[in-house]
């Protein structure tokens, strides 16, 4: 054991005592004060790991603390203060539960200057909290503080959370939640070094889990997670960013998992699943810290092929180069053309152009413009990720760029005018007073008001009250993946082995799960458009926001006391939309490609079907000088059931059950086209 020296601020004498290495037997914080650490070699690691960067040093040390407040009070642990001159390099994790069960509950890395470590958090009276500071960075000694402000509870919180533990969530990494088996709930993915568990969501919010050995990954998800179906095979795939490289994690038939890594050195920061070139085969995409960007392009068949901006030959010029510094990306479509755009969040802020954040322009060519500086988002706000969303419902995509440290600034709100161009709309928002800090800003609606709110630091949700403005409300836990873990229609988070579930409220709602036929299989790029009592709402579905996490792909919609929605309008990638009228609310609605179309409804007029019904031969034609040369059928739960070449315009659907099936033809240009087709 070594000596640890306390500095109470709220006694005029120093205090001294022996500080413990294990999380068996911590130092116990009487309250709050300065604490000097004289260096850190305790034997038990910090794990699993709470704070902004997920990877265990090797040789890992820990010291270990253990605080219970006599009262609620909002917390701040922080080494971000002047008794650290110069600031030091430090994270430490804050964990609910007993040593060999503990959950995250709060904790930071990078948020204070020059890396230096602060955190706020809401703790609750008489709960115990274990703390440790782990030498990830350093191991020599600092000092901290704790600070404790009385709390206050919000008057009309909108919703609050209920804390339930599964022990059996105990994976290295527990950042991802997501419909895994395609019913439609979100299941729980924890993913260790040779393992793949999977939580699968049963009847009433119940789980039961199925572990699924792979080979050694060569690169774990240390800095964040993306999933989706890039195989369409039914069941999303996952992608590994770790501080070396990418690695995939590709479902097979019969099961498992197999894993597909690439050589190329890659800081992998945010990681994103996006379909880049729009031939309806999901891609995926890697902010690269320290050089340009990557990206994946799926070749139709599951396989990917690597490419750098600016490095590979054709490759697409996406990210400043050669900048570096890229963390948060993020796709959204801002200029509501139909296709992605790509927005990054730059860390370390400062006066050079490599650190102002990014707005990329996609031109529906393969091409991107950066178009950063006469869309007046070139801040440079030190941050690492952002929350795009149209807060204001009036059918464009607004942006919320969340400050990870105050050294370059604070939060930015930044309203779209529908022209290309934002205005700064901060002052008198509530962002503008809003001093918690995060790498994490995600953007949901939490109480089903409709109108979407961010959650970032402070272990508080902005609730959005519809005029421009945000209220803080506690929820005494930090940002987890997010995601509907009791199929109530109220979005929960994981925290570890913590579930925090949504206690709700009487508004109601309505989710989709996207199946992709032209498009790809998770139907992410698609644009989804409400209408009701309460006029437009949107969502564009997509994979990887914020830094860290994976959250839900289901889209969700809360609608507030109306009952009724008038209209859906889901408008895909591939250009087809769907369109639903009147829905039954407080539902999840299974959405496939184009199964809206009526019979004989073509997405390409130069295409025709016939007969249809048919129970034999089907004639698809081209009224082009191309001839049709291939012919895919989907079941109308999106999955491929049939596939043949087209021969003297014909094909065969005598094999087929009968019913109702989407038809995805391909002529010889390589035009698509969509119909549904009546097999009789």
């Amino acid at each position: 054991m070594k000596k640890i020296t306390f500095l109470f601020l709220v006694m005029a004498s120093m205090q001294s005592a022996f500080g413990q290495s294990t999380c068996a037997e911590p130092t116990t914080l009487s309250g709050p004060g300065l604490y000097v650490v004289e260096g850190i070699n305790g034997t038990d690691v910090a794990n699993p790991i709470c704070a902004d960067n997920g990877v265990i040093t090797n040789n890992a040390k820990s010291e270990w603390f253990v605080y219970t407040p006599t009262e609620n009070f909002t917390v701040t642990i922080t080494t971000n203060i002047d008794e650290n001159t110069p600031r030091v390099d430090t994270r430490f994790h804050v964990y609910t539960g007993s040593c060999g069960n503990l959950a995250c509950f709060a904790g930071d890395d990078d948020s204070g200057s020059n890396y230096s470590s602060v955190d706020t958090f809401v703790v609750t009276a008489n709960t115990t909290y274990l703390i440790a500071f782990d030498n990830r960075w350093t191991s020599n000694g600092f000092t901290f503080q704790l600070i404790e402000q009385p709390y206050e509870e919000p008057a009309g919180n909108p919703v609050s959370f209920s804390n339930t533990g599964l022990s059996s969530i105990n994976s290295q990494y527990n950042i991802c939640v997501v419909d895994m088996n395609d019913d439609g709930m979100d299941d729980i993915v924890g993913v260790s070094s040779t393992n793949i568990r999977i939580h699968t969501q049963g009847a009433g919010g119940t789980f039961s889990f199925v572990d699924y050995p792979t080979t050694a990954a060569e690169n774990m998800p240390s800095w964040s997670l993306a999933a989706g179906d890039y195989n369409r095979d039914g069941v999303n795939d996952l992608m590994y960013g770790g501080g070396s490289g990418v690695t995939f994690m590709k479902s097979t038939e019969g099961g498992g998992f197999e894993q597909d890594s690439f050589e190329p050195y890659v800081f992998c920061q945010r990681t994103n699943f996006i379909d880049i070139n729009n031939d309806g085969h999901l891609d995926a995409f890697s902010c690269h810290d320290v050089q340009p960007n990557v990206y994946f392009l799926n070749d139709g068949t599951g396989e990917f092929d690597f490419y750098q901006s600016n490095v590979t030959p054709g490759a697409i010029l996406l990210g400043i180069f050669p900048s570096g510094g890229n963390y948060g990306s993020i796709w959204i479509d801002y200029d509501n053309d139909g296709d992605q755009d790509l927005f990054i969040a730059k860390c370390r802020g400062g006066s050079s152009g490599a650190k102002y954040n990014e707005l990329h322009r996609n031109n529906g060519d393969g091409t991107f413009t950066d178009v950063s500086v006469e869309s007046n988002l070139r801040d440079p706000v030190q941050t690492w990720s952002s929350a795009w969303a149209d807060y204001d419902n009036d059918g464009d995509m607004d942006v919320i760029v969340g400050a990870s440290s105050t050294a370059d600034g604070t939060h930015k709100f930044m309203q779209n005018n529908g022209d290309g161009t934002f205005t700064d709309i901060t002052a008198g928002s509530g962002w503008d007073t809003n001093t918690s800090t995060s790498i994490e800003h995600i953007a949901h609606d939490f109480n089903n008001d409709g109108f979407v709110d961010v959650m970032g630091g402070g272990s508080k949700i902005m609730y959005n009250l519809g005029d421009g403005t945000f209220e803080a409300a506690s929820t005494g836990f930090g940002i987890g993946a997010v995601g509907d873990l009791n199929n109530d229609g109220f979005l929960d988070f994981q925290n570890g082995s913590t579930l925090r579930l949504n206690n709700g409220n009487s508004n109601n709602w309505i989710k989709f799960n996207l199946q992709g036929v032209q498009s790809n299989r998770n139907g992410i790029g698609a644009r989804i458009e409400i209408y009701g009592a309460w006029g437009k709402q949107i969502r564009d579905a997509r994979s990887g926001e914020g830094f860290e996490y994976m959250s839900s792909l289901n889209i969700h919609f809360g609608i507030g006391e109306a009952t009724a929605i008038d209209q859906v309008i889901i408008r895909w990638p591939s250009g087809i939309v769907d369109t639903i009228d009147n829905p039954d609310t407080n539902q999840t609605l299974v959405v496939v490609e184009g199964s809206t179309l009526s019979v004989g409804d073509n997405a390409f007029s130069s295409f025709s079907v016939y007969p249809n019904p048919a129970s034999d031969v089907v004639t698809i034609k081209s009224s082009s000088l191309a001839q049709v040369v291939s012919a895919e059928l989907y079941d109308m739960n999106g999955k491929r059931v049939f596939e043949s070449a087209v021969e003297n315009d014909t094909i065969s659907i005598q094999s087929l059950s009968l019913g109702t099936y989407i038809l995805l033809a391909k002529d010889s240009e390589g035009t698509l086209s969509t119909h549904k087709l009546i097999k009789q």
